[in-house]
């Protein structure tokens, strides 16, 4: 085949691919994906781009039908030629690649996205020093946990100077995978390009008329324009004799290779399906499993003559793809178990179990516990590789096989949990309800029960959780034997987080209870946790005193070290329901750091919910944007919608403090579109809260009245006690600047009732300052100063600080002490300034020139300047983190990471490590 037959009329698509190529080679991340339908040149584009692509290296891949349900079989193929690159990964990457690839045993049970995460460092370091581009072909055949990893790859490209390029058919299924690439499509030939196409593989020349109805008939396809042109005649392409009628074009191609393979002696027709359901194009094990059913030695010579294949010493390809479909559809279904009873053997004999199972498991005429509980083992292989997509499908062929109801339920259940942390959260509720049904009379077990309440609490609708988690402890009362804590906790647990969610104090209350009838368990974090649900039960159902004693004993028992980050999210919990905001944000600022170290990154959305607004409530409202512009790229990508909520409610928070109206509306309307169909109440007050704080930072008092007390009276949400309890201080400031201060002192009442039990030198300041706003103009300045000496130690206060500072200073200018309010209102300008709070600063600043002194805007803070990425990168390189275990945190490259840090030092101003901690461990006041 020559060049320009292979690549006529593909100009643009050539000039595409040169670009994507020389953004590689200039150290660019790129992805392209090149789509079309079968034959259309796909994977010419990519042979040409291979050759064009040097100084840089190339890698390759190409998926194959019979090994898109083994979990990296893709990946090991591209991979394999820079294994030895794997030693310089951080170590949690360096272990999950390892066992990914079989290189080693895998650690057990990790998070697929570690895995994902060490496929894009490796793939950085393999770019060292010119660059790299990896072309895999048929992405539509790449197995799931591959093309995970790949994808995740693809959207996280930096400056790694590494391109992935990847070729598939035009499918609905394709299109969705590789929604996140830039497309490319390869269409059909225009007709003069046809014409040279079929001219060029043709006997004669053909005469004009017949090209255009050859180009026209089989619209442009380059793979069905040559194999037309080889059957034509000299008589038909002249025009002297009619074309055939139909020509074969479409799935007449397919018929092509048919007629082709059918014409070939036995013996061939039977290692050409060896080898198409092999797929690994394994010479030896094809020739030995087909030697195995007695072809001959020198069978596939027929086949190799007839340019279905090549034939080399390292192994087998299929010339197109279709014609390993053409085999496969022309071979009888007992032709092909036979094939793969072979196959199973051959597989056996090197050892290779997982491919043993499933070529049992087609082989198989019925249900056979022996082949099913092979193909379950296969699957648990996988799982512990991180390769949960596809252990999904492999549980869910198992349980098809399985014969006894309830281990088909367990298998199913399985296959759901497997399917959710792979990221198929449609599949995993199939693969559940299917476990159900299976279980027959004696009903699902609690464990599948609290599943599909687990489900329901990250993506759907949140009282359905908590109807489902309280019949989950049913259940589980009432088949356990024993009562123990251990059993029927944790379901418990998952109760009263759906209760939090959805702001029912009545379950929170009765789960409480049930935790209270449990025996002490001997674990000290169930014992801790016991304790948070009994003390949150308490007081939310009126009894403060002993509430707040339990809740006090629980953050009594946290551990300086230990605790993993989903307890650490329950004492944060535990400090918020004893408004002490400031422990609760220490304790969610752990719980962040905790599940990056711990590599479980699929719970990380969740964890990054806390840790974003433990930051805000730090002032540190830059970062929190940040993570939680982190936290919803990976509930996305995780299926997480209830996740995504909260990320999105506190970006609109976010928003509103800048005076952004745009991104606050956005946000929040974009919050509460998941948030109220799913009964999220938290998440729909804090939507409406970021509302709320808009006016009234833009000086909108009654819009800003009207909203937050809303929070408390009506709507979806109202009355969520975090909500309302978040959202107090600056209720009270908006009810006085609307002049109703009714509305005020009762929201200074409620406050002192939930602050009854803060100890917490924050919690009084703030207290102290809705104090000040509702009493007599004698007292008020007192009260405010108060609060303004609570926080003088607490550096991570500044915001309030300065909301505090500003409404002392305007209550002094307004009783005309205008030398006593300057001081107060150039702070509080200052530190609006710097944190980039505009209408708060704005409304300083006013204030400021009201009190005659002419006052201008401050520059923002340094880190103002930083990208959300560069900041990310800043705070843990300021943490004492090398840039490899930074860029294993944020799942990037180490080169990634120094090409941020080479922006970020001069944006700052530093010029060491040194120096960047010093600067992000300042105060900012």
């Amino acid at each position: 085949m020559t060049a320009v037959d292979r690549l006529a009329g593909r100009e643009s698509e050539l000039a595409a691919i040169d670009d994507f190529l020389t953004g590689v080679r200039s150290g660019t991340g790129r992805a392209l994906a090149l789509r079309g339908e079968p034959g259309a040149g796909k994977t010419a584009l990519l042979l040409r781009a291979a050759e064009r692509a040097a100084p840089a290296r190339v890698l390759r891949a190409t998926g194959a039908e019979p090994e898109s349900q083994m979990a990296f079989a893709a990946l090991h193929q591209l991979l394999r030629p820079v294994s030895g690159l794997v030693d310089a990964l951080p170590e949690a990457q360096r272990e999950a690649v390892r066992g990914a690839l079989g290189l080693a045993a895998p650690p057990g049970g990790q998070d697929r996205f570690l895995v994902s995460a060490g496929v894009l460092s490796l793939l950085a370091e393999a770019a060292v020093p010119d660059g790299l581009v990896c072309v895999v072909d048929d992405f539509q055949w790449v197995d799931r946990a591959s093309a995970d990893a790949l994808l995740f790859a693809a959207r996280r490209l930096g400056a790694d100077g590494v391109g992935l390029l990847f070729a598939a058919r035009d499918t609905a299924e394709a299109r969705h995978a590789l929604k996140d690439v830039p497309g490319l499509t390869v269409a059909g030939l225009a007709a003069a390009d046809a014409a040279r196409v079929l001219a060029a593989r043709s006997a004669v020349p053909p005469v004009p008329d017949v090209a255009a109805l050859v180009a026209a008939a089989t619209g442009g396809n380059p793979l069905a324009l040559r194999e037309t042109a080889g059957l034509l005649t000299p008589e038909q392409l002249t025009g002297r004799a009619p074309l055939p009628d139909p020509l074969p074009v479409g799935d007449g191609i397919g018929a092509v290779y048919g007629e082709q393979i059918a014409r070939l002696p036995a013996d061939t027709r039977l290692v050409l399906l060896v080898a198409a359901l092999e797929g690994l194009g394994d010479l030896r094990l094809v020739l030995r499993a087909a030697a195995r059913l007695g072809a001959a030695a020198d069978a596939l010579e027929s086949a190799e003559a007839a340019g279905l294949l090549d034939v080399e010493p390292t192994g087998i390809r299929f010339r197109h793809p279709l014609i390993r479909s053409a085999v496969h559809a022309g071979a009888n279904a007992a032709d092909r178990r036979a094939v793969h009873r072979a196959l199973a053997a051959e597989s056996e004999e090197a050892g290779d179990t997982g491919r043993r199972a499933r070529h049992r498991a087609e082989a198989a005429l019925g249900p056979d516990e022996d082949i099913a509980a092979e193909l379950a083992a296969a699957a648990d292989l996988d799982r512990a590789r991180g390769g949960y997509a596809d252990a999904a499908r492999t549980l869910v062929r198992a349980a098809d096989l399985t014969p006894d109801r309830r281990t088909r339920s367990r298998r199913l259940k399985d296959a759901a949990v497997a399917a959710w942390l792979g990221g198929r959260p449609g599949q995993a509720r199939s693969s559940l309800a299917a476990a159900r049904e299976a279980a027959g009379d004696g009903g699902p077990s609690a464990d599948i029960t609290q599943l599909g309440g687990r489900f329901e609490l990250h993506s759907g609708d949140a009282a359905e959780a908590l109807r489902t988690f309280l019949a989950a402890a049913e259940q589980a009362a009432e088949q356990t034997a024993e009562q123990t804590a251990e059993a029927i906790l944790p379901i418990l647990a998952d109760a009263a987080e759906a209760a939090s969610y959805v702001g029912d104090t009545d379950a929170a209350v009765l789960i409480g209870r049930r935790a209270e009838a449990l025996p002490d368990p001997g674990d000290p974090a169930d014992a801790f946790l016991r304790d948070v649900l009994i003390g949150t039960g308490a007081l939310q159902g009126g009894d403060s005193r002993g509430g707040a004693r339990r809740l006090r004993r629980a953050l009594d028992a946290v551990p300086d070290d230990g605790f993993d980050a989903v307890h650490l999210l329950w004492a944060a919990a535990a400090a918020s329901l004893l408004g002490e905001g400031d422990a609760a944000a220490r304790f969610g600022a752990r719980a962040g750091r905790v599940a990056r170290v711990s590599g479980m990154v699929g719970t990380l959305p969740v964890v990054l919910e806390s840790t974003a607004t433990a930051e805000r409530m730090n002032s540190a409202f830059a970062l929190s944007a940040a993570l939680s512009e982190e936290g919803l790229a990976l509930a996305r990508e995780t299926g997480i919608a209830n996740s995504a909520a909260a990320h999105l409610a506190n970006l609109a928070v976010c928003a509103a403090v800048r005076g952004d109206e745009t991104d606050a509306r956005a946000y929040a309307h974009e919050a509460l579109a998941i948030a109220i169909p799913h009964r999220l109440g938290l998440r729909v007050g804090v939507a409406s809260y970021a509302l709320g704080l808009l006016d009234l930072g833009l000086g909108r008092f009654e819009q800003a009245h009207e909203r937050l007390t809303a929070l408390t009276t009506a709507g979806p949400g109202a009355g969520h006690p975090a909500a309302v309890w978040g959202s107090t201080a600056d209720r009270v400031e908006a009810a006085v600047g609307a002049g109703d201060l009714d509305a005020a002192r009762a929201a200074v009442g409620f406050l002192e009732r939930w602050s009854a039990n803060a100890t917490s030198p924050r919690s009084q300041a703030l207290l102290a300052r809705c104090r000040a706003l509702v009493a007599a103009d004698g007292a008020a300045p007192d009260l405010l100063r108060q609060s303004l000496d609570l926080l003088a130690t607490d550096s991570a206060a500044a915001y309030d600080r300065a909301r505090t500072a500003l409404l002392l200073g305007e209550r002094l200018r307004r009783e005309r002490r205008v030398g006593e309010a300057r001081p107060h209102l150039r702070h509080a300008a200052e530190a609006f300034g710097r944190l980039g709070a505009v209408p708060w600063e704005r409304r300083a600043l006013g204030e400021l020139r009201a009190a005659g002194e002419a006052g201008d805007r401050a520059e923002p803070a340094a880190l103002a300047t930083l990208t959300s990425q560069e900041l990310r990168i800043a705070r843990l390189v300021a943490e004492g983190l090398p840039n490899r275990d930074v860029a294993a945190r944020l799942f990037l490259s180490t080169r990634t990471v120094e090409y941020h840090l080479y922006k970020v030092y001069p944006k700052l101003g530093v010029t060491s490590r040194t120096e960047l901690a010093r600067l992000l461990t300042q105060p900012p006041t």
